[in-house]
Order: C-alpha cells, then structure tokens, then sequence
C-alpha cells in the first residue's frame, strides 16, 4: 500500500515566498509615506497650538515676545517642544523672528526635524508657521503639498 505525503514542496514555498516579497515590496513604501505624512501631521498640530499660546500672550500682553510679567517668552514657555510630545522626538519646536526670538508684534514657529531622526531626510524639510498664518517649508516639495495632507 501506498503512502500520501503531507506538506508542501519546495517549489511551492519558494513560490509563496516570491509572492509574499513581491507583495512586501509595493507595500513598505506606502507605508513609510504614511508614517512621515502623520509625523508631519503631529509637527504641523504642536506648530498650531504654539501658536494659539502666543496670540493668547499677545491678547494679555499686547506683544509676542514678553508675557504680561515683561518676562521673555523663549522656547523653553512654548507649550510643545517637541513633536511628538511623548517619547523620542521626531521635530524640534523654536519660536524665532529677528534675533531667533519673537519681536513685539511678529513671530515665526518653526519644527525643525532632529538630526540623524526618522524626519531628518525628509522632502518637506523645517516647517514653518508665522503670526500671519503664513505656512512654509523649506524642503524641496511646495508648502501647499506639505501642509495640505
């Protein structure tokens, strides 16, 4: 009498194999993408409520760079810092404008990817938001495409 054999062939683990690569190649891409895009995301969010805390200061204070006290308002006061706000960074936060700090009646925000980081290649590069809501980039792809997705 004569045995079935079980299990699979090489042929046809190879042939799995292949079709599992071939599906694993189109995919890691748009995934990286999706991940840098959310990153972007997370920065363009911190950039947003850095700015509501300065035109807050600038409706007590009636100026950007100093809050009701006459104390300056640096970095370091900024509500977010970093991006995300939670673990390892991905963007750094700065408020600059003149003297890489904010004037009386002006500001620019800036995330700035972290050396040697997930973001640090990208093709948006710094993204910048000033008091006008003025959004800018300074990577090799037009603003209108980094801060429309």
């Amino acid at each position: 009498m004569k045995q079935t054999q079980r299990g699979f062939t090489l042929i046809e683990l190879m042939i799995v194999v292949t079709i599992i690569a071939i599906i694993a190649s189109v995919g890691y891409p748009s995934y990286r993408q999706y991940v840098k895009r959310s990153a972007r995301a997370e920065a363009k969010t911190a950039l947003l409520e850095n700015a509501q805390f300065l035109e807050r200061n600038y409706t007590a204070a009636n100026r950007y760079n100093q809050d009701s006290a006459g104390n300056d308002i640096t970095d370091a006061d900024l509500p977010v810092t970093q991006s995300p706000k939670d673990g390892g960074g991905k963007y750094t936060i700065v408020v600059v404008d003149g003297d890489d700090s904010p004037t009386a009646s002006t500001f620019v925000l800036r995330a700035i990817p972290v050396a040697g980081g997930p973001m640090d290649n990208d093709e948006c590069g710094t993204l910048t938001l000033s008091n006008a809501g003025v959004k800018d980039v300074t990577g090799s792809k037009p603003a209108t495409e980094c801060w429309g997705k």
